[in-house]
């Protein structure tokens, strides 16, 4: 058995009010409407709730029981609404997103400035670390939605490519490679000492897939750094050539202070995905975030 709750807010209207007219009027529906619906109301339940008179519509002692019954109800049910609005303004109101560093610094930005643009009051945390951290971020459900380096999709994640990187080698001026006028070849390349990321980051799980597959072996540090801009430096400084994002180089290379060497037999093409809890549908401004992240020209 079913009771719907309009009919139980008629109820507790018509003892309120003493009037089966007053209380359909007061839910903005026709009298033969709220007759017939107490009716069913009463037949459902095998009790009689309302005494209909000249004078008026009374409850019956077992009506007014069941009105009191009936008002906890939607007493209830009215706090039940009124959390469910809390949480859906929670929910407006925050975006909690993660990001691995080249993504936090040469696309968050626009795309953050974009969507604040759009909702002004949305609060919003960035937290920024490699594509490991990011990924146990998302899995732990810390974040709504995380944006990675990986060369992969991660498991249990859903995903999608939202951009484009490609790694490029890079030196100093001074450094005998930037002279080369044939491309390393990717043995060579895996020959020499390089600076590189720490494991877990994005760029690093990027350039030893690129190694293998080009049959090269294993990447070979020389210095293990924390974020692409110290890798940047340590190399400007002559601590050895590095495998790079191009994004964190353009303004070097332009301006002297690096030389891109090129390398032959070897892809170091990456995608950048977003990545949010596997089988959950993203809402509010998640969703909206994603879609600015692909509403194209990001790749």
């Amino acid at each position: 058995m079913t009771v719907d709750v309009e009919s139980l807010r008629l109820l507790v209207l018509v003892r309120d009010l003493g009037s089966l007219g007053r209380a359909a009027e007061e839910l903005g529906i026709a009298q033969p409407s709220a007759s017939k619906r107490i009716s069913t109301l009463e037949r459902k339940l095998g009790l009689v709730l309302v005494d209909r008179t000249r004078r008026g519509s009374n409850l019956t002692p077992s009506g007014r029981v069941v009105a009191g019954s009936a008002q906890r109800v939607l007493d209830e049910l009215g706090g039940l609404l009124i959390g469910a609005e809390a949480l859906r303004s929670k929910r407006d109101a925050e975006l909690r997103v993660a990001a691995s560093m080249t993504i936090a610094e040469h696309f968050a930005p626009v795309w953050v400035g974009e969507l604040r643009r759009q909702r002004p009051e949305l609060y919003m945390g960035l937290q920024v670390g490699n594509s490991e951290h990011v990924v146990e971020l998302v899995t732990a459900g810390e974040v709504d939605l995380g944006f990675v380096e990986s060369p992969s999709a991660p498991k249990g994640l859903s995903s999608r490519e939202v951009a484009a990187d490609h790694l490029v080698v890079v030196v100093p001026p001074q450094h005998p490679w930037a002279r080369r006028a044939r491309p390393l070849r990717p043995a060579e390349l895996a020959a020499t000492p390089l600076v590189v990321r720490e494991p877990g980051s994005g760029t690093r799980e990027t350039a030893e897939r690129a190694f293998l597959r080009a049959g090269a072996g294993e990447l070979r540090p020389h210095l293990e750094l924390g974020s692409a801009a110290a890798v940047r430096s340590a190399v400007i400084a002559g601590a050895g050539p590095a495998v790079i994002s191009e994004l964190v180089v353009t303004t070097d290379l332009a301006d002297g202070r690096l030389v891109k060497v090129a390398v032959e037999g070897i892809d170091l093409s990456r995608v950048l995905r977003a990545v949010w809890p596997g089988g959950r549908r993203l809402v509010g401004p998640a969703a909206e975030l994603l879609a600015l992240t692909t509403r194209g020209g990001a790749a």
